[in-house]
């Protein structure tokens, strides 16, 4: 479920009509029509390249898009149900399965920037259907893997495949269709890719009661189909006019920064927070993001143009972006894990459990974006959050044997309902916020700044959880009074939280109190977590009552 909520600057951007420029900081933009948050570029670049484009090329392009991306963003969603099956299935412990999603949004959040700058420069098919097809030889690699450590690492070169996937699909869209046609086309891209993203999860968590493997050879089909339609039925698109290098330092000091901390804080949830082998890495994480800094500021085309931050809204937007993301990241990674292996959900149903959710944002995203007309957009940045806030308070109230309807279900419409009066006047918020040629590199900063918020959480809030798991099991078991070997076992598997296992000789009354003691400890901790995230949430309403410009006044 990690892509069912799309980063806030996706297809809204192009939506509105109203920017038309590169992703790559530095390249030149031209004002002739909408701009890609993912990086496309204006059709002026388009027709440099191809001045003779069949009327049948942009259609075929579109089946392409929405085709690559349903890759993405089924197998972002599939991956998060099957990780509780996944996890008992490779005996993995709880950081083990936390790096087979942090692996991927790793490296998808620090090079999804450089996917778009390439897509730019050697062309925006090429590298699109290059990240396809890593992907897809990435994801065969995940469905055979034969341990959790051959998994993780398939999953990292995956989320490479994903960066340069990602901005293609939206960059070769604006590219192949004309400004009067590039609302519509943008449109059908994110009610189709909408579609997939809601009910992905459903086939997966049908998959999984097979096999978890299945979901990963779910994308080869897929790919296939893309890369024919690629190579046989559109052009190719590239700008013309770049100078400069890529930002290969700014990547990799983005990476190994953000690597660090992940580690560290991961790490950090079995071994404590000042265990050296979390603090050392954390340490040299956060030092490598400062040199990041210093590279950035100095580079003649940053990743990140750091004077994009002197404007208080773009500041603002983008702080919010990182606390509600980070929030909503958390809920798709621990929800699965809570209602398959503590309520005892088919996966299947974990599955469907988000679709109303999906299904808001998909509805409400037209009249949400009618509140920054009426109101503009601090206000709605103020009440969705808040309203997103209750939806997480929701989440921290169901028990054990929980019933979905009267827990989860008003959890998950709630909270799809304060995203949805979000996202567009997010997007919003961040475009206006700079100037016309600066709304790529904008719109690209806010969406890394989303998949890092996701990075980021998963880790962090998994030192949370495993604190108060251990904390309440400990409490459970000094009840029990249980064998010194049989305690033993148990206090072997705590690193696997959710995933410990009751040892298969303990009497069947003592194994179900086991059982129990080991799911109700996983509940208390998800709890406080769900309360962690309200309180995100309400942090970024406050943010943008701080920061965010209201809608100027009218005068006479």
């Amino acid at each position: 479920m990690t892509h069912m909520m799309r980063a806030p600057c996706d297809e809204e951007a192009i939506r509105s009509g109203k920017f038309a420029v590169t992703v790559a900081p530095g390249q030149r933009t031209t004002q002739s029509g909408p701009v890609s948050a993912l990086g496309a570029t204006s059709p002026r670049a388009h027709a440099r390249s191809h001045p003779a484009v069949s009327a049948a090329a942009p259609v075929w392009t579109l089946v392409a898009a929405i085709l690559g991306s349903s890759m993405a963003f089924i197998d972002g969603s599939v991956v998060n149900v099957a990780l509780p099956v996944i996890q008992v299935d490779l005996h993995a412990t709880a950081s083990d399965a936390q790096w087979v999603i942090e692996a991927y949004l790793l490296f998808l959040a620090a090079l999804i920037l450089v996917g778009g700058a390439l897509g730019d420069r050697y062309g925006r098919r090429l590298v699109f259907a290059s990240g396809i097809a890593l992907f897809t030889l990435a994801s065969i690699a995940c469905g055979l893997a034969p341990n959790i450590l051959t998994l993780i690492v398939a999953r990292a070169i995956q989320g490479i495949g994903g960066a340069l996937l990602t901005p293609g699909s939206l960059a070769l869209i604006s590219a192949a269709y004309p400004p009067e046609r590039r609302g519509r086309a943008i449109g059908l891209w994110s009610g189709l890719t909408s579609i997939t993203s809601a009910f992905g999860p459903v086939l997966g968590g049908a998959l999984v009661a097979f096999s978890w493997r299945l979901i990963f050879f779910l994308n080869i089909p897929l790919a296939v189909i893309t890369l024919v339609i690629l190579f046989q039925r559109t052009q190719e698109s590239r700008e013309s006019d770049i100078s400069g290098p890529l930002d290969w330092p700014g990547a990799l000091l983005a990476t190994l920064g953000l690597g660090g901390i992940v580690f560290g804080l991961i790490e950090a949830s079995t071994y404590g927070l000042f265990a050296p082998i979390a603090l050392v890495p954390a340490g040299v994480g956060m030092a490598t993001l400062i040199a990041f800094g210093l590279v950035e500021t100095h580079s003649k085309t940053p990743m990140i143009p750091f004077t994009l931050f002197r404007s208080p809204t773009f500041t603002g937007a983008n702080l919010l972006t990182l606390l509600l993301y980070a929030a909503v990241g958390a809920v798709t990674y621990f929800v699965p894990f809570n209602l398959i292996r503590a309520q005892g959900y088919p996966p299947v149903a974990a599955g469907a459990a988000f679709l109303p959710f999906v299904l808001l944002m998909f509805i409400l995203s037209g009249w949400s974006g009618g509140l920054v007309d009426r109101f503009g957009a601090k206000l709605p940045l103020i009440v969705g959050p808040i309203i997103a806030g209750v939806g997480f308070l929701l989440f921290a109230l169901p028990t054990l044997h929980a019933n979905y309807w009267v827990t989860f279900f008003p959890a998950v419409v709630v909270l799809g309902l304060g995203m949805a009066v979000t996202v567009a006047p997010l997007t919003t918020a961040v475009m206006g916020a700079v100037s016309v040629d600066r709304a790529g590199a904008a719109s690209g900063v806010n969406n890394a700044v989303a998949r890092t918020a996701s990075l980021l959480s998963i880790a962090a809030l998994g030192i949370v959880i495993a604190a108060v798991f251990n904390h309440a099991l400990e409490s459970a078991l000094a009840t029990l009074h249980l064998s010194p070997a049989l305690h033993h076992a148990l206090d072997a598997q705590r690193n696997k939280t959710i995933g410990a296992q009751v040892p298969p000789n303990t009497p069947p009354a003592l194994a179900a109190q086991l059982h129990h003691a080991i799911t109700s400890a996983f509940v208390a901790g998800f709890r406080v977590v769900m309360l962690v995230c309200a309180g995100l949430a309400f942090a970024s309403a406050g943010i943008a009552g701080i920061l965010i410009e209201g809608k100027p006044r009218r005068v006479g």
